[in-house]
């Protein structure tokens, strides 16, 4: 019996999940956090993932350690300690600032289909992975990525190109990532063993 399926995720012990959704056959490793997120289908994050205000697509690939939608701090009052918005904690008659946590909320970070985020690295708010992008492990993600594009550093910069221009376009027009796990599991052999050139030449129409 194949281990994931397409009615629940697969969630590994002391894990923290809160406000989140998730796709078919999706897994999440060890002591992950996911908050106020959404898994597409196929997607995964390995051991101790910390994940919040992200809309993640289909068949990603995320290490372990990596963080997507880091919260930020206020930056432009006098303090920036959790006591000005998690005040509840310190007082009991002060309450939580909610303002501050609708901002945090609203602040989505957009990670494309097909994509891989290495060991460690760390996408900011509000940053876009075009499809079938790869972040390099220890990466800070500060900028937009475009698709099929690999990035490396601190902040990332593009490294080089994962597909060729063409061969990238052909790819997101095909969208196999749509394709309903039947296709996907006739199509296997030819994802294994054809160049992404190859591959398109034989399912395009």
């Amino acid at each position: 019996m194949a281990r994931l399926t397409a009615t629940e995720p697969f969630i590994h012990p002391e894990c923290e999940i809160a406000g989140s959704t998730f796709g078919a056959y999706v897994e999440i490793g060890k002591g992950s956090r996911v908050n106020n997120s959404h898994f597409g289908d196929y997607s995964y994050c390995d051991r101790y993932a910390d994940i919040a205000n992200a809309q993640i697509g289909k068949f990603a690939n995320i290490a372990a350690f990596s963080r997507i939608g880091a919260t930020d701090h206020p930056l432009h009052t006098a303090s920036l300690h959790h006591f000005l918005y998690r005040s509840e904690d310190y007082w009991q008659d002060a309450g939580r600032d909610e303002a501050f946590f609708a901002h945090r909320k609203s602040r989505t970070a957009h990670i494309g289909h097909d994509t891989w985020i290495g060991a460690g690295a760390m996408v900011k708010p509000m940053i876009t992975l075009g499809h079938g992008a790869v972040v390099a492990a220890g990466a800070v993600v500060t900028k937009d990525v475009e698709p099929y594009t690999m990035v490396a550093g601190t902040p990332a910069k593009p490294l080089r190109l994962r597909q060729p221009r063409d061969i990238a376009d052909r790819l997101i027009a095909l969208a196999w990532w749509d394709w309903d796990h039947d296709a996907l599991r006739a199509a296997l052999n030819d994802f294994r063993a054809l160049s992404a050139d190859a591959f398109l030449e034989k399912y395009e129409t």
